[in-house]
């Protein structure tokens, strides 16, 4: 997982929200290029939060049946666990950058995982995280 990106929840959703046409395009694309090339990294928090979006929040919500077979299929990118390591890293990255638990999480799973990158709309792009640099896939 060296060196790979970290896909953020809203890369994931995009891929299949129908309402935003021109990134749901472009989430496919770097979602295939991640299965094809190995190059990608998700987390169990990215994946409870993609389902949660999927089946309750968007305009055309998917099925439980759907989302669990995207889910599996987005299985095949390596899958970085959330311990109790991860939470304190989180917390310590919470108080060190002033952000959100949620997105501390990431990037503590992205750290570990020891990616350069993470893909996210909703991180600053450009800033860095313990070195891990925010890219947004979609500008």
């Amino acid at each position: 997982m060296k060196g790979a990106n970290f896909f953020d929840t809203n890369i994931l959703v995009y891929a299949y929200d129908n309402h935003f046409p021109d990134k749901q395009q472009r989430a496919r694309e770097v979602i295939i290029s991640a299965v094809k090339n190995g190059n990608g990294v998700l987390s169990t928090q990215v994946l409870g939060e993609f389902f949660t979006v999927v089946t309750k929040k968007i305009n055309e919500s998917l099925s439980v049946r759907d989302a669990r077979s995207i889910i599996q299929y987005m299985g095949s990118i390596p899958v970085q666990e959330i311990d109790l390591l991860i939470v304190k890293r989180a917390i310590d990255t919470l108080e060190q950058y002033k952000i959100s638990y949620w997105d501390s999480l990431i990037i503590a799973a992205a750290e570990r995982a020891q990616c350069k990158r993470i893909l996210s709309e909703d991180l600053n792009a450009g800033q860095k995280y313990h070195g891990i640099e925010i890219t947004n896939p979609f500008v």
